[in-house]
This record gives structure tokens, C-alpha cells and sequence, in this order.
């Protein structure tokens, strides 16, 4: 029932100020009559003590203060604290004048004491009055500015989180909030701010009376076990779940409550986080200059945005795309102003690690301390059908960008690694395995260069050496060369996630290779701040490898996706469903399920989810003729040369039957094994 308040919305302002002035005057002549009654106890009406000055005395002086002081310019729905405290400084000054007059100076007919007890009544009123009609109209006005199809939402959390945001979706046009739900058994039944407080165990019909589409999930300091707990009791309610943002964002005004978000995997997966060692974090960061490969890319880029944070002397941002390089430029150009770190330099350099002397160039302009290197081709289907170009970028992109730093006199050189290098079925990760393997040559390599040389032997042996040390790149001073392994990180370039979130969103079915395949699942900043760490600990040739927790199937994640956006999925056992999950079979390359260790037993760290992987490697000249056979394959698109040079190298790896690669579908190749083992007869003869 709207009790006219509809009406009153709806008049002019100048109309609104007249009904307000006309209802302070009331309240000034009857806050007389109450205060004579209260003296005096005299059982009359107003009018008929109507002898009393008194009664006109107190409108006349009331009526010039308030208007003085803008009573009748505020908009009553929105009154707060601003207008309490106008309120009362009006009443003060409007009571010392009639307190002068009643106690000092006398009326006829009045006692005094009606000087001293009709300001406070009078003030109680007209603050009542104001609470009133601000909480009438603005029920009115809300309902009024909320659209036809609002939707009715329960907030999850009934603590300082969730009725803060109860009152910011108080002026939300999209939700109708019509209650509050939290296990804490004292709350159950009370009312905060005009919403009742539900039981968990009460959800259920309360969505089902009150048409509830979606609940909001607002609870401070809570473990991702606790937020799992709540998710997974949500799951099968046929509700929108989202999480709200954090009371601290809240509070100081940093996001509005209207950018709740959707749940993220990363609070399905209910992984709690390790506090990262502060002394790893800075070890070769603090003070450095640091060079970041990929800069603008999913790995990249947040490595730039926590080195950043760590103080570094210098930060280079090397990366192939104009656009990635001038979106994260731009972004950690903001970051830097707002944490006050104006003295750091950051560099943003256009350049492919595939072009050494480019590289060479700029480690020799800058002399970086530490590098890491992320820049890599990995979406697997994508590099199966561009093979060529796949195994150039990730393995001599490595190469070049590696001996580019010896040379420099870089110190640490972190490479980015996969566990698709692990017996991989695909291009992309065999070419990852095999940048593992330069590294791992290159640090033997340059290890036993600094050991002393036994003497040449006779003139034969000293044109030997000559030869050999000739060949060898001229180093500065030892860099330490060090891997880092781990799955899939949550919202990178590539993932599924977003894809299901689109195909939800568009009413879509969700498109999956198969029921039964599993990944490795990380969020982006915790696997950066690991990357970092596990490169402080190197000391040369580590393989390190990231603790990943468990698999997940990535069928469970398309379910509790659709599910959490409170929709159901359509299949055999419900074929009324919303949303099917269509399996498409596995693309060219793709595995059911990932590793992270290719040997056993795993060395543990000083990190509890950092460990070092056993690792068999190659030495220097056992791997450059092979790589030698790979760039003569590149240049040629020689598939085939590249697919069994991989499957020589790297121990486990299975190609496809088919090959897919485009540009070699179009055109054909003859090459064969034994072409292959020709051509690495002829280099060892030579």
C-alpha cells in the first residue's frame, strides 16, 4: 500500500517546502501545548489555550531560523547524519531566544519552565517527523526508481560486511533485497535494518516464497574452505551466487557495491594460500634491474606488476605485440604513481626473443640482474597447427634470449615452464621440454668451461683447443639458470574459463573434449609470487616444480559454473535443463590428464609448495646437433623433421598420428627418420 506517498513524490518542490513549513509550525504550537500538560497537568486542547502567547511566540521564532538555516532546501528520503546535525543546530538556536523570553523575560498565562521543556519536545518532534517521512518517501522512491523486474536477492552474511552492503543496494535498481542469511544461531529471527535474519537450514523455502534469484555472498575474513563450504551448500539451489567485494574495498570507497563478482574458480577450488617468504620475494628483485620476456602476456604480466611492488632499480618489459606492451606500460605506469615509486625506471622495449642480437643488444644497454623469461607460444592446438613457428619461438626463442644473457653477465636467468613438458602428446610441450634441456646444457656447459682445462697435448691438441675455445661464447661471469614448473593458471590467455562464463552468459551449451580429462588449476598472482621465490632459490639447473594441490575435472568446474549462475544443466537425467555440456573429443595434441614430474621423488625446499624435480638432462654437445637438425627443419617447414627430432629429444613424447600443422597440410613433405639420422652422421663427421 503506498499511502499516497506516490502522490506527494510527485508535486512540485515549492508545493513540498510549503507542506514542511506547514508542519513545523504544528509541531512548534503543539510541542507548546505538551510542555503546558506536562507542567501543569491540565486536561485542554491546544485551541482552547489558545490565551497562552506562548502558542504564537513559538512558530514566530522557529519559522526565520529554520528557514536561515536551510530546513526546507534538504530532500527528506535522503536524510543522514549531515541533516541530524542541521537539524539540531536549528533547534539550539531556535531555543535559547525562547528560553530568554519564557524564564527571564515572563509570559502571561505560561509558566516558565515551558521555556526549558518545550525546546526539547519540540526538537524530538521535528526529528521524528523528519525520520518519518525520509523512511515513507524513500521506501516510495525506491520502489518508484526500481525497475518492474527487480530482482529479489537474499545477502549471505549478516555481520558488518553484509549489512553494509545491504544498505549500499538499498539505492541498486536491479536487486530487491529481501533478506539476510547467516549461520550464527544468536541472529536467527532478528531483524537488521527491516530484513529478516534466516537460518541455512531455512534457505530453501525462503527462495521458493520469496522468488529469491540470487543470493549475495558478503562475509569479511573468511577461509577459502569456509567460502567453499558456503558455495558448495548453494550449488544445488538454483540461485545466481556472487561474491561481494572485500569490507576494506568496501569502506574506503575503492569499488562500488554494485561490481559484486561473479564467484571465480579460484574460490570453488578452495586452495588456501601461503604466505610468501618476504626475503625470497627480494632476494634478486630489491634494488635490481629486472627484465620481464612476454611482458604483456597472462604470466608476464603479473610478474611485472608484483616486481614492481618489490622496489626494483629498474623494470624492462620485453614484448613481440605493440598492444599487450602498451596495455601493461600503461597499467604499471598507474601502479607506480599510486605506490609512490616514482624513482623506478620502467623500460618497455618492442623486440622478438627470437632475434638474438636484439636481445644481446638490450641486456648489454641495461645489464639486467635478473631475467625472467615468459615469453612463449602455449595454446596447444594452436601451436600443433603452426608447428614450425611454435618450436622457434619456444625453444630458440629460449636459446637466443639465454646466451644473449651469458654473454651480458646476466646473474639469474627463471625460465617459465609447463607441465605439458612432462611426456607431452603435443608440439608445445615437447618444445618447452626441450628449452628445459638448453638450459640445463647450458649450465653444465658453462659449468665445466670454468673448471681448469687438463693441457693440451702436442701441437694437435693445442690447434684442438684453440678450435673449440673459439667457438665458445665469451662470458662475463656465471649465470644461474633455473626452471619453473606448473599447470594452469586461472583466467590466462587460453583458458576454458572465460569460454564457459561466455557460453553461459549467451545461453550456449557449454563445448568440453572430453567428460573425463583433468587440469592442474593455480590463480596468476600466487604462481608469479611463486615463480619469483623459486628463482631466489636457484643455484643452477634446478627444474623446480609448483605444488599444484589437486586435479580438477574440468566437467565438475562446467557444472558448478552453470549451477552457481542458477541455472541447471541439461542432460539425460534432466533433459528439461538450461544449459548442456556437449562433448566435442580431444584436439589435436591434448592429454586427459597432466603431470608435473617426468622422475620420482621430488626434493623438497625451503618453500612448502616449491619442490625440485630429478630430471634427466643432455650435455651441450649432444643436444646442438639435434638443435641444428630443428632449425633446418624450421626453415623448411619440415614437419615431419620436427615432430621426430622432438620425439628423439624428449623422453616420453608421443605425436599425433596426423599431422595437422596448416601451412604443411597445404603443401606436403617427404622427410623421413632416416633423413634425419643422414643429416646428424654428416654433422658429427664434420
Amino acid at each position: 500500500m503506498n499511502w499516497g506517498s506516490e502522490a506527494v513524490l510527485s508535486l512540485p518542490r515549492s508545493c513540498k517546502r510549503i507542506i514542511a513549513v506547514l508542519v513545523d509550525l504544528l509541531l512548534a504550537y503543539f510541542s507548546v501545548w505538551l510542555a503546558i500538560f506536562v507542567r501543569l497537568g491540565v486536561h485542554s486542547s491546544p485551541w482552547q489555550d489558545a490565551g497562552h502567547s506562548a502558542y504564537w511566540v513559538a512558530p514566530l521564532i522557529a519559522l526565520p531560523i529554520f528557514v536561515r538555516m536551510g530546513l526546507y532546501r534538504a530532500i527528506f528520503r535522503y536524510n543522514g547524519a549531515k541533516a541530524i546535525w542541521t537539524i539540531s543546530k536549528a533547534c539550539l538556536f531556535y531555543a535559547l531566544p525562547f528560553m530568554v523570553l519564557l524564564v527571564f523575560i515572563g509570559l502571561p498565562h505560561t509558566p516558565r519552565s515551558v521555556g526549558i521543556i518545550q525546546p526539547a519536545f519540540f526538537f524530538i518532534l521535528v526529528l521524528a517527523s523528519r525520520a518519518a517521512v525520509g523512511f515513507w518517501l524513500g521506501q516510495s522512491y525506491q520502489r518508484q526508481s526500481r525497475p518492474c523486474k527487480a530482482r529479489p536477492a537474499l545477502i549471505f552474511g549478516a555481520g558488518l560486511a553484509g549489512r553494509q552492503s545491504a544498505a549500499g543496494f538499498a539505492s541498486n535498481p536491479e536487486y530487491d533485497i529481501v533478506g539476510f542469511v547467516d549461520d550464527n544461531p544468536k541472529l536467527h529471527g532478528l531483524q537488521i535494518a527491516g530484513l529478516t535474519v534466516y537460518s541455512r537450514a531455512q534457505l530453501p523455502k525462503i527462495l521458493e516464497r520469496k522468488r529469491v534469484e540470487d543470493v549475495l555472498v558478503a562475509i569479511s575474513s573468511i577461509s577459502r574452505s569456509e567460502k567453499q563450504s558456503i558455495l558448495n551448500f548453494l550449488l544445488g539451489l538454483k540461485v545466481r551466487v556472487r561474491i561481494l567485494p572485500g569490507l576494506t574495498d568496501l569502506a574506503d570507497g575503492k569499488i562500488s557495491i554494485q561490481e559484486f563478482r561473479d564467484v571465480a574458480i579460484d574460490d570453488l577450488l578452495g586452495r588456501e594460500p601461503v604466505a610468501p617468504d618476504q626475503q625470497l620475494l627480494s632476494k634478486n628483485i630489491q634494488g635490481q634491474t629486472v627484465a620481464v620476456t612476454g611482458a604483456g602476456g597472462s604470466i608476464g604480466s603479473e610478474l611485472c606488476r608484483q616486481i614492481l611492488r618489490l622496489q626494483p632499480k629498474r623494470l624492462i618489459l620485453i614484448e613481440r605485440t605493440e598492444f599487450a606492451l602498451y596495455s601493461i606500460h600503461q597499467e604499471l605506469e598507474k601502479l607506480q604513481r599510486e605506490e609512490g615509486l616514482q624513482q623506478l625506471q620502467i623500460i618497455p622495449l618492442l623486440a622478438s626473443v627470437s632475434n638474438k642480437e636484439k636481445m644481446l643488444g638490450i641486456f648489454q644497454a641495461w645489464q639486467p640482474h635478473t631475467v625472467f623469461h615468459a615469453a612463449a607460444y602455449k595454446h596447444v592446438p594452436m601451436v600443433e597447427m603452426n608447428a614450425a613457428a611454435g618450436v622457434q619461438n619456444n625453444v630458440f626463442g629460449t636459446l637466443y634470449t639465454a646466451q644473449a644473457a651469458q654473454q651480458a653477465g646476466v646473474r639469474h636467468f627463471v625460465l617459465i615452464s609447463t607441465d605439458k613438458a612432462v611426456r607431452p602428446t603435443n608440439v608445445m610441450g615437447a618444445s618447452k621440454r626441450v628449452a628445459e634441456l638448453v638450459l640445463q646444457a647450458l649450465q653444465a656447459q658453462q659449468a665445466s668451461q670454468n673448471s681448469a682445462p687438463e693441457p693440451a697435448q702436442g701441437v694437435v691438441g693445442q690447434v684442438k683447443a684453440a678450435l673449440s675455445s673459439s667457438q665458445k661464447i665469451q662470458i662475463k661471469q656465471p649465470t644461474c639458470f633455473s626452471m619453473v614448473r606448473f599447470g594452469n593458471v586461472l583466467g590466462s590467455s587460453g583458458s576454458v574459463i572465460p569460454l564457459f562464463r561466455q557460453q553461459i552468459q549467451n545461453g550456449e551449451a557449454i563445448t568440453l573434449t572430453h567428460q573425463d580429462v583433468t587440469r592442474y588449476f593455480m590463480s596468476i598472482p600466487e604462481a608469479a609470487q611463486l615463480v619469483i621465490q623459486a628463482g631466489a632459490m636457484a643455484t643452477g639447473g634446478e627444474v623446480f616444480v609448483l605444488d599444484m594441490g589437486e586435479s580438477v575435472r574440468i566437467y565438475d568446474l562446467a557444472e558448478r559454473l552453470i549451477q552457481l549462475s542458477g541455472l541447471s544443466v541439461k542432460n539425460a537425467a534432466n533433459p528439461h535443463g538450461d544449459i548442456e555440456i556437449r562433448i566435442t573429443g580431444l584436439r589435436p595434441g591434448e592429454k586427459l590428464y597432466e603431470e608435473l614430474l617426468i622422475g620420482e621423488n621430488p626434493e623438497s625446499t625451503q618453500h612448502p609448495r616449491i619442490m625440485k624435480a630429478r630430471e634427466d638432462m643432455l650435455a651441450w654437445d649432444e643436444l646442438q646437433p639435434h638443435l641444428q637438425i630443428l632449425q633446418r627443419a624450421i626453415r623448411h617447414n619440415d614437419i615431419v623433421a620436427i615432430h621426430q627430432t622432438l620425439q628423439i629429444l624428449v623422453a616420453g613424447y608421443r605425436s599425433e598420428q596426423k599431422i595437422v600443422d596448416l601451412l604443411y597440410s597445404e603443401f606436403g613433405d617427404s622427410r623421413t627418420l632416416a633423413g634425419i639420422e643422414q643429416e646428424e652422421l654428416w654433422l658429427q663427421g664434420a
